[in-house]
């Protein structure tokens, strides 16, 4: 392959590049094609009519040769490189203190996949950036256009690669700054993405720099370099660095055929804006990522011949669209820049500024801590034919800074400083061994002149010991000496309707609540009850908002209780985005709260427990009958086309509250709690038996079912259900595991088909039998679970457990022990208070009487054997011997029964049960004996 003829502007030093090539190559075909594609494409940029600004996003340099060429020849018309329905927000910037993020948002797709919801598109802007100073330049100069030309943000999804996870998100890498996520998992739009796409460039570039990241390597070898350079050094070099980069990549991807589009996408929009407003392309500015000013594209250039694009209709997705809060760490985080990067970016443009005495642009009421300076006048910008720069700039040796030591050592002494003050052991020595180093990894890096990142590493070997004494290190010191990580804030007049709402509404409590800062909020409701208002709105975002915006320190709001005295954390102005991203669905807080709730019971994973817990959220922060009711029939719908009954304990311990709070409050039970009863009782009904043989449905949940069924059977009896439904279920399970057999005999005695003396029997055959012992824990744990629907058995339970540990050996109790245990501590807040209550009333309260005390359990006389006191001849036992069937009925289940016995000789009433019963129990007899009397 003959390399071309040197011709047009930079014919020179494409026959330089191709001889290079050749002479280090060995041949001139890959190399020089790819030296002198460079060149062309640089060459083809230039000759544009439209002129094309080359950028890097978050760039000063690029910053500073956007800021000259607008003074020197302003534009009428910018073209930039920024989602085209963002721009009614730009306006918006001036009433923030930047760093912020333009967002879209929406949660309601229409034409994407429900499972991508929510999406969330970004654009950083900072005040070191080129776009920023086009934007500001344009929006306060009469009679300047700024279009956006980019693909909108509805097309950034559709364009996105479709996987089964969804679209690819904005990094998301773990930062020990909170302020690192203000992003979330949003998609991030960036102008001017300058990083190779070939890893193993990039490594070859990092390895002969010597750097750590590309972003030192960048800042040495480009960003330096050019911050004083001239218009067409800037263009040329830019230019070329793109070409670079896009001509050493590995094979086409799915991003490059994205990249692409983009290109022709832009230059469809710049052509139809000019043919429809008319204007001069003279009069006009390009600004784009550096990447796509070396574009090959068939559309590039307002003399292409190639057709427009076509671009595709939008989705019917709803967008919504606001500004939030950006920080230095967040945008490093999600572009996956290094940390300090974005930090120390603004450094170098606020010492480039100083030094240029340039002026740059900012929106007039811009909120900022700078003052504005005196500008110095901007070196004209040539408008006729651009010379050749790129050979001198690529042939002059590198500039080396001279060592400013004055700066280096007030560093020194700074990080020294700040060092001590969180807790490192730093003295006047490492602030020299700092000075020192700093100058000795510059000599080494080829700088005369220590860089911030020179000076961050010096500091962290001189300094860092093996821990870290605070939260920061020494490298999170360093980017706060350097100027820290500047987060920004939204202003009030560009906040969304709901978010202005709040904090009017919060207003009486006499805090700045647009501060970063945690404020504490005192409510005394009792003596100044207008501030109720205020904590009903408290309530609402602590639901709505993250956990630490709103926090409550003292007072509770449940059902049918309302706290007197309120404390609460406030940090709105931490959590800005998450109340800006509230007010994109809705315009005040009720309205969203109740569209959470409705999307709660009516989304694809919606369960009864779910749909309940909305209807106490609804009760707890609305109070709005209409939409308790809504939410509760939606939640009998629930119940009835579940089929698990895996969220059962949910279910009984909501619907206990429910109807308790709808007891005491109103004076019937509204039509949905009715219903949701005699459906749960005809639901687990007909799954008990399937529950009690099933593996995957555990014990907790059959005890929850049986508690639904036992504690909501008089309701449901009263509302019509029957009874024998139950009695059916309980008969056709046939469980085999001990703790569900448990339950079974506890469901069994409930409804009177197992007496309590057979239950004894049956648990005295088990402990002595030395088989089932092993496994006796497991029905413990059953017996345990059915105080849910028996608590009556709060007595066997603990009479069980006695009888096992006086009764049984060492080596028998301590291998079941762990399992006991767990089962206790599993269901402590639920199930064993009523055994505490039950051991508490049947055991002494003294050591002393704990010697000569005798368990109710042993003293129990047995039923055959007991005499027939002389007590048993009142009129009590006259009239259990008048009722023998209630009698027999009361033995059999109070564990007393006998044989009845003819009468005697000496006239002495027939014995047997009633004679029993009344032995046994003294006191109910006397009692009863008292009012036949009367």
């Amino acid at each position: 392959m003959t390399a071309p003829a040197p011709t047009g502007l930079f014919g020179p030093l494409r026959e330089q590049l191709t001889e290079a090539a050749a002479a280090f190559a060995g041949s001139p075909d890959a190399l020089a094609g790819i030296l002198a594609g460079m060149v062309d494409d640089v060459d083809r940029a230039l000759r544009e009519r439209l002129e094309i600004f080359p950028v890097c996003h978050h760039s000063p340099a690029s910053a500073l040769a956007m800021a000259r060429r607008l003074r020197a020849r302003p534009p009428k018309v910018i073209y930039l490189e920024l989602c085209e329905d963002l721009r009614p927000l730009l306006d918006e910037l001036r009433n923030c203190r930047l760093p912020v993020a333009v967002q879209a948002f929406a949660t309601e797709l229409d034409g994407f996949p429900a499972e991508w919801s929510p999406l969330s598109v970004v654009a950083p802007v900072t005040e070191a950036s080129a776009e920023y100073q086009a934007i500001a330049y344009a929006l306060d100069t009469p009679g300047v256009e700024l279009v956006l030309v980019d693909r909108s943000t509805d097309h950034v999804f559709q364009w996105t690669h479709r996987d089964d996870t969804g679209p690819e998100r904005g990094s998301d890498s773990p930062s020990s700054d909170e302020d690192a996520g203000l992003h979330g998992d949003a998609v991030g739009v960036e102008i001017g993405d300058l990083r190779p796409r070939f890893a193993e460039l990039e490594a070859h570039l990092l390895h002969h720099g010597k750097v750590r990241h590309w972003s030192e390597w960048w800042d040495q070898y480009v960003e330096r370099p050019l911050a004083d350079a001239d218009h067409d050094t800037y263009r040329q070099v830019m230019v070329l660095i793109g070409s670079l980069f896009r001509r050493l990549r590995p094979s086409r991807s799915a991003r490059d055929e994205r990249d692409e589009d983009r290109e022709r996408y832009m230059w469809t929009r710049i052509r139809q804006h000019l043919a429809e407003s008319g204007a001069d392309p003279a009069d006009c500015l390009y600004v784009c990522g550096a990447f796509h000013a070396a574009s090959r594209v068939e559309q590039f250039g307002l003399d292409s011949t190639a057709p427009d694009f076509p671009i595709s209709p939008r989705t019917g997705t709803r967008w919504r669209y606001g500004l939030i809060p950006s920080s230095h760490s967040a945008i490093e985080a999600q572009f996956g820049l290094a940390p300090g990067t974005v930090s120390i970016a603004a450094a170098n443009w606020t010492a480039a500024v100083s030094r240029t005495r340039l002026t740059p642009y900012r929106l007039a009421g811009q909120r900022t801590e700078k003052k504005g300076r005196r500008s110095r006048a901007a070196a004209p910008v040539p408008a006729g034919p651009a010379t050749d720069r790129l050979s001198g700039f690529l042939a002059a040796p590198p500039v080396l800074d001279e060592l400013d030591e004055a700066e280096l050592r007030g560093w020194c002494v700074d990080i020294v400083r700040l060092a001590r003050r969180n807790g490192y052991l730093a003295s006047t020595a490492d602030a020299i061994a700092v000075f020192e180093t700093s100058i000795l990894l510059a000599n080494l890096r080829n700088r005369a002149r220590p860089t911030p990142y020179d000076f961050a590493d010096a500091a962290v070997t001189c300094i860092e010991k093996d821990v870290v004494p605070g939260r920061r290190d020494v490298r999170r010191l360093c980017e706060i000496l350097l100027g820290g990580d500047r987060v920004g804030q939204v202003g009030y007049d560009s906040l969304p309707p709901l978010a202005r709402d709040v904090l009017g509404r919060l207003r009486p409590l006499g805090l700045d609540l647009e501060r970063r800062t945690v404020q504490r909020a005192l409510l005394d409701l009792r003596a100044d009850p207008a501030l109720a208002p205020c904590s009903d709105l408290l309530w609402m975002l602590r639901h709505l908002l993250p956990a630490d915006a709103v926090r409550p320190i003292m007072g509770e709001r449940r059902l049918g209780h309302r706290s007197e005295q309120e404390s609460w954390d406030l940090a709105l102005g931490r959590n800005q985005r998450a109340l800006i991203e509230l007010g994109y669905e809705g315009v005040t807080v009720e309205q969203v709260l109740e569209q959470r709730l409705r999307r709660a019971v009516r989304g694809p994973d919606a369960t009864a427990a779910r749909a309940l817990a909305a209807v106490e959220d609804a009760i707890r922060l609305l109070d709005s009958p209409r939409l308790v009711d809504e939410l509760g029939a939606r939640a009998v719908e629930l119940l009835a086309a579940e089929r698990t009954v895996d969220d059962a304990p949910e279910v009984l311990r909501r619907i206990r509250r429910l109807l308790a709070h709808h007891r005491t409050t109103a004076p019937a039970l509204p039509a949905w709690c009715r219903a949701f009863v005699t459906t749960g009782y005809a639901h687990y009904c007909t799954l008990l038996p399937t529950a009690f043989v099933d593996e995957a449905t555990g014990v907790r949940q059959v005890g929850a079912m049986l508690g639904f069924l036992f504690s909501m059977e008089s309701l449901a009896l009263s509302l019509g259900c029957d009874r024998s439904q139950l009695e059916l279920a309980v008969g056709q399970a046939h469980p085999e595991a001990p703790a569900k057999l448990a339950l079974l005999w506890a469901a069994r005695h409930q409804l009177g088909l197992l007496p309590l003396a057979r239950l004894r029997e049956q648990c005295a055959e088990m402990l002595a039998n030395p088989l089932v012992v092993p496994a006796f824990p497991q029905y413990l744990s059953g017996f345990v679970h059915a105080l849910e629907p028996v608590p009556g058995l709060a007595p066997f339970v603990v009479e069980t457990m006695s009888a096992a540990f006086a009764g049984l050996p060492d080596p028998v109790l301590l291998p079941w022990l762990p399992t006991l245990i767990t089962t206790l501590r599993e269901h402590g807040p639920e199930l064993v208070p009523l055994l505490v209550r039950e051991a508490e009333r049947t055991f002494p309260a003294t050591l002393p009487a704990l010697d000569s005390w005798t368990p109710p359990w042993a003293a129990r006389p047995a039923p055959s054997s007991a005499p027939a006191p002389a007590a048993a001849t009142g009129p009590v036992h006259g009239l259990l011997v008048a009722h023998p069937e209630t009698v027999d009925a009361v033995a059999a289940l109070l564990g007393c029964a006998g044989e009845w016995q003819p009468d005697g000789d000496d006239g002495t009433p027939p014995g047997g049960p009633a004679s029993v019963l009344v032995a046994t129990h003294p006191a109910t007899a006397h009692a009863a004996a008292v009012l036949l009397a009367d």
